[in-house]
């Protein structure tokens, strides 16, 4: 018997082959919406964290620091006395690292913090001079002389700020730097309370001076540091030869210096954390040491430091650090910042000469 394709004359068509979606298994469609929702989120991710990156990258404003410290003794009830406005205007300092927009970024262990860069040295340098200072606290301004005890608060504020800055957690570097403002805090109060004399400050040339040594070594290495962006040959002063022929200049040793492309940032924004912290508590010192520095004639000296300091926060208009040749097209950043934090210094050292005369 013929097949009825035979006896019809005429091809049966086959069947339409089903689309390969058709065909695709249910869970093909799950994993497909799931891995398109997986990416939808971590880029909307990554939008936000590079916009908070952004936004937390701001360096803090200047801030008027004898209104600062009028303000908060009015708050606490406290007497505004010699020494408070410096100690008043250290908490606030050390307290901007932990309130300012993204908080304490350096031990971030998280974007976008981990992928910040210029602002954990900025913190830094801000660090090194709360240390400074509450060293200065601690040893100096509120001691009369060298045998007299340390202020037991202060004994322990200056190791708290000292800790690792890159702690993320037991304990974290936030919690200690806060247990050192409260510590601070402590000092304050006893300070300004008329009924506790547990709590002294000196204002005296001798002991704003041994500070001001500390500030002008922090000045000279970051200018050397800065300097060094564009390469140079530095001398050792140690001679090559235990003994030296007479009539014959000693050998030096020559070594070629030149800051790393990645790290020229990094040393240009720790600079700048220096000069902002820096010109605040010169202008806290500036108020509580006025009649020394009026006897001196030192306070014009002063106010000079604090310009130059003021003027290297002039903010940066250029999206990255340039470090063009000395005399090149394009800029050197970090030979301007260089510049000014030299002629600070030149200013600070004027100013040692002046309070160390009778």
């Amino acid at each position: 018997m013929l097949d009825w394709k035979k006896r019809t004359g005429k091809a049966q068509a086959a069947p339409a082959a089903e689309p390969a979606a058709a065909k695709a298994p249910r869970g093909y469609w799950k994993t497909l919406l799931l891995s398109r929702a997986v990416i939808g989120v971590v880029v909307v991710y990554l939008v936000v964290a590079a916009v908070l990156g952004m936004y937390w990258s701001r360096e803090p404003s200047l801030f008027q620091v004898q209104q600062n410290a009028q303000l908060d003794a009015q708050r606490d009830g406290r007497q505004m006395v010699a020494g408070y406005t410096t100690v008043e205007t250290l908490k606030t300092v050390a307290s901007t690292l932990l309130t300012k927009p993204g908080g304490y970024i350096a031990n971030d262990r998280f974007p976008p913090g981990l992928w910040l860069d210029n602002m954990p040295n900025w913190e830094f340098g801000v660090l090194v001079q709360v240390r400074d200072m509450s060293r200065a606290l601690r040893k100096d301004f509120a001691r009369s002389q060298s045998q007299s005890a340390e202020d037991g608060d202060l004994a322990q504020a200056e190791p708290r700020f000292n800790f690792d800055n890159r702690s993320w957690m037991f304990p974290s570097s936030e919690s200690e730097f806060q247990r050192g403002i409260d510590l601070l805090d402590n000092y304050e109060k006893r300070l300004s309370s008329p009924d506790q004399k547990s709590a002294f400050f000196y204002a005296r040339a001798d002991n704003l001076n041994n500070w001001l040594g500390d500030v002008s070594t922090r000045l000279g290495s970051l200018s050397q540091r800065l300097s060094a962006s564009v390469g140079r040959v530095k001398l050792n002063a140690t001679s090559k030869t235990d003994t030296v022929v007479e009539g014959q200049p000693a050998q030096l040793d020559e070594e070629y210096e030149e800051t790393p492309w990645l790290k020229i940032d990094d040393v240009f924004y720790e600079a700048r954390g220096q000069a902002w912290a820096l010109s605040l508590l010169l202008r806290a010192v500036e108020v509580d040491f006025a009649d020394v520095l009026a006897k001196k004639n030192a306070a014009v000296s002063v106010r000079q430091i604090i310009r130059e300091l003021e003027t290297a926060q002039e903010p940066l208009w250029s999206p990255v650090v340039l470090n063009g040749s000395g005399y090149g097209i394009f800029a050197n950043h970090s030979l301007v910042m260089a510049n000014y934090l030299s002629r600070a210094n030149a200013a600070v050292l004027d100013l040692r000469q002046l309070l160390s005369q009778g």
